[in-house]
């Protein structure tokens, strides 16, 4: 959507801080020993107390009030009571939702306690990546530049980037156009940022896969070769010069 009146604004500042912060609260409950369900279920009252209805169950029908990847799911994990936290866990938590019309999106992994198997700097590329990325954004820079930064940045952290996946348009639904702002170089991508626009750039950090795949069960990404993925999204305004990073509620540990 793009913003027309301060009351849009106004809306849209709302339920960007109602997913920020769940997502950080969500971060900060987070321990081992507990499931994912848990979670979930504690995210899913953070939202109910903004008012906000969780986006993915509202779209699609999603089994989850939040998206809850664990290890080498890479997106839309479902959160269920089989899935337990444990030490060194790669855990990212997606929380999208709607509230009075306006809809965001706010997404961020981390390493849960110690960083037991090495992932903390994946982790920190693809928040830095990201980072980097937004603040590049304003009104008639190329979407095709923006994905070029982030496989370019990807690169020289050692790392790939996921192609299959993808940032969008958000504001009036939970996916609208641009219906993609990639991570990579796509030259056929003749799409621009546009002044008071609403956007989610993502980015999908990978340590080797370039694919990610549904694992059967109709939600969940994985990748197929062992590799891991972190993921951090926020939800902006773009403007003429720097960016409004509506979700920004999230930035006491993202």
């Amino acid at each position: 959507m793009s913003i027309t009146n301060p009351a849009e604004l106004v809306g849209m500042k709302k339920i960007s801080e109602a997913v920020g912060t769940t997502l950080r609260k969500m971060r900060e409950y987070a321990r081992p020993g507990i499931t994912a369900k848990e979670l979930d279920d504690y995210g899913g009252q953070i939202l109910q107390g903004f008012g906000a209805k969780s986006a993915p169950r509202l779209t699609y029908g999603f089994p989850g009030w939040t998206c809850i990847s664990l290890n080498n799911e890479v997106a839309h994990g479902i959160p269920t009571e089989h899935k337990i936290l444990k030490e060194g866990d790669l855990i990212n938590i997606d929380v999208s939702a709607e509230l009075d019309g306006f809809w965001a999106d706010n997404g961020g992994s981390f390493v849960l306690g110690e960083d037991k198997h090495n992932h903390l700097k994946l982790v920190n590329a693809s928040k830095q990546i990201l980072h980097k990325a937004i603040h590049q954004i304003k009104g008639g820079v190329r979407i095709a530049d923006i994905g070029k930064l982030i496989e370019t940045e990807a690169k020289k952290s050692g790392y790939r980037v996921i192609r299959n996946l993808v940032g969008h348009g958000v504001g009036r639904s939970l996916h609208e156009a641009p219906s993609e702002i990639p991570c990579f170089y796509d030259r056929f991508n003749t799409g621009r940022f546009r002044k008071n626009s609403i956007v989610a750039v993502e980015t999908f950090i990978s340590t080797k896969a370039t694919l990610a795949h549904q694992n059967g069960d109709g939600w969940t990404f994985v990748t197929n070769d062992g590799s891991f993925v972190a993921q951090h999204e926020h939800t902006i305004m773009i403007t003429d010069g720097k960016p409004v990073i509506l979700t920004e509620s999230n930035e006491i540990w993202n």
